[in-house]
């Protein structure tokens, strides 16, 4: 796909491309093969993997020189990235910990005699990860969590209404919600001067697009992005099948005229991770990595109806494709650093259940190349 954008690119525009394809743009995406591999399907080495990730980001969050006074300017309402890029990049991460500690929360709890040094410890752990959603303030982030929890709490009331659940996971399970409901209403009444300001910043930028107003849209947190995917919209218009090449969102930003130079001088993407892939590598390049999702989602829905994926590595793997799917509209994650590691760990651990139910039963994901096969 990356040789195909760039081959055709050398012929249309090649004063704008790189001597060779730079396959490792999309190639770093890939490394969660590894991850599955080393993994091997094993339950163990998942919760080894996802517990040292998460320890190492925290580590990062704290031991760096000034972390305690940056944390406490986070506290008292100023807006903190800890160190890890920006903001948004930091939000993003302690909302993937959030969501995997509340998946995987009844591996804490029903621990036996362990449940009362693993509980207390994803009750620190939970808490410092909410407080890290809120001081980041990262709307995108915010909205992304609210959508996840609603959907859960849609899914649990249908699962409890067909019967579908046990007694024991009921009563945890609305003790969760009740938990979950009263933390949000603690921190809403805590920060609501925090919340409200946030969340109430620029909707007039946002009315002005809506109504075509682009002269009176500043370009602003909001009006930066909207400028940017208005600018990305236009280039993909013009090459729509296989895109710009690899370094498209760089050309976006540095060749759109309309764009201020302060613009260019500090942007070097288009604030969508998805308007960025379409821009580079076009409606082709969309179509292998659509193939990719659809052979995840519906390889973890057999492997797990099997009995192979644990229920909590379903659950995980799931929000985190809604959580990920809703922040990167905002963020150029996956083209960043943070953004391609945290897809390879959490495909990692999802795949590696995939694989090891093919193994076990012989049987595709998509189950149409059996009967090609066979004919």
């Amino acid at each position: 796909m990356q040789l195909t954008s760039w081959v055709l690119g050398y012929f249309h525009h090649p004063e704008w491309l790189p001597d060779n394809p730079e396959i490792d743009r999309l190639g770093k995406w890939f490394l969660f093969v590894g991850v599955a591999f080393w993994i091997g399907g094993a339950r163990k080495n998942v919760e080894v993997l996802l517990i040292l990730a998460l320890l190492g980001f925290l580590a990062a969050c704290f031991l760096f020189e000034g972390a305690l006074s940056e944390w406490l300017h986070g506290i008292h309402g100023q807006r903190i990235d800890l160190g890890i890029r920006n903001s948004q990049h930091t939000s993003m991460f302690f909302g993937v910990a959030a969501i995997g500690l509340l998946c995987f929360s009844r591996r804490c709890f029903l621990s036996g005699k362990a449940g009362w040094i693993f509980g207390p410890a994803w009750a620190i752990t939970f808490f410092i990860c909410l407080l890290g959603v809120l001081i980041t303030q990262t709307r995108a982030v915010w909205l992304a969590l609210v959508v996840v929890f609603l959907i859960a709490v849609t899914v649990f009331v249908v699962y409890i209404i067909k019967g579908k659940t046990s007694r024991g996971l009921k009563r945890q399970g609305i003790f969760a919600i009740i938990c979950i409901l009263v933390a949000a209403g603690a921190v809403g009444f805590v920060f609501k001067d925090t919340l409200g300001s946030r969340l109430g910043a620029e909707n007039a930028v946002m009315a002005n697009a809506w109504q075509g107003k682009w002269e009176e849209v500043p370009y602003s947190s909001i009006g930066n992005r909207l400028h940017t995917w208005r600018a990305g919209l236009e280039w993909f218009a013009e090459r729509p099948i296989v895109g710009w090449g690899g370094g498209a969102r760089g050309l976006v930003i540095d060749h759109t005229e309309w764009l201020p130079q302060s613009v260019k001088d500090r942007y070097g993407h288009l604030h969508n991770t998805l308007l960025d892939f379409v821009v580079s590598y076009g409606l082709l390049g969309l179509s292998v990595i659509v193939v990719l999702v659809v052979w995840i989602g519906l390889g973890s829905l057999k492997a797990w109806r099997a009995g192979v994926m644990p229920t909590e590595v379903f659950a995980f793997g799931w929000a985190f494709f809604v959580y990920y799917f809703i922040v990167s509209l905002f963020e150029s994650y996956s083209f960043f650093w943070t953004g391609s590691y945290i897809q390879n760990v959490v495909m990692g651990v999802v795949v590696t259940f995939i694989w090891r139910w093919q193994l076990e039963t012989g049987r595709a994901v998509f189950e149409f190349r059996r009967s090609v096969d066979s004919a």
